[in-house]
């Protein structure tokens, strides 16, 4: 479901409206108040130990729940892309990064309670200190430290962080 379809009443004047088309901002035919659909962003990290090895979760909750993820998050109103993927892998998986390199991003579609959220996902290849301090947290079922190119892609739960994987391997092909 398109988040605009949600919007039967201005969030400014209460006025009914029409849905407008998918893509298009919402405009008020009342008051003029307009609110444009822009893309939640998410950043999340591919974790890499001193083998070469990536830590990747199983999502313990819906979307996705059960499916192998790269640790991350939604970045908070105020954050930048780094202080937010350094704070969802803080909160999911214990570790504090230390190195940190913007990779790529891919757009999403994040399905939660009956509506689908237009996502632009921020992946960064990163190192972190003290690995063995590693634990399943906030929204974590469980990690395993695994490497890349041996994963079943159908396991990946989004398809933005299946498109970074395959980028990732593609490019750790080349060098």
């Amino acid at each position: 479901m398109d988040p605009i379809r949600h919007f039967k009443f201005c969030p400014s004047c209460a006025q009914p409206q029409a849905a407008p088309a998918t893509g298009r901002p919402f405009h008020c035919t009342g008051c003029g108040f307009v609110y444009y659909f822009n893309p939640v962003i998410a950043a999340a990290a591919l974790v890499l130990d001193e083998g070469d090895r990536a830590l990747f979760i199983r999502r313990a909750k819906e979307p996705a729940k059960g499916r192998l993820a790269m640790p991350g998050g939604f970045v908070d109103v105020g954050e930048t892309l780094e202080e937010a993927v350094r704070r969802e892998v803080r909160e999911e998986v214990n570790l504090e990064l230390t190195a940190l390199e913007y990779f790529s991003s891919h757009p999403n579609a994040y399905y939660y309670k009956g509506v689908t959220y237009p996502v632009l996902d921020s992946f960064f290849i990163a190192k972190a200190r003290n690995h063995e301090a590693v634990a399943a947290l906030d929204g974590v079922r469980s990690y395993s430290w695994l490497k890349p190119a041996e994963i079943d892609l159908d396991d990946i739960a989004f398809p933005s962080m299946r498109a970074a994987l395959e980028l990732y391997l593609a490019r750790s092909h080349h060098e």
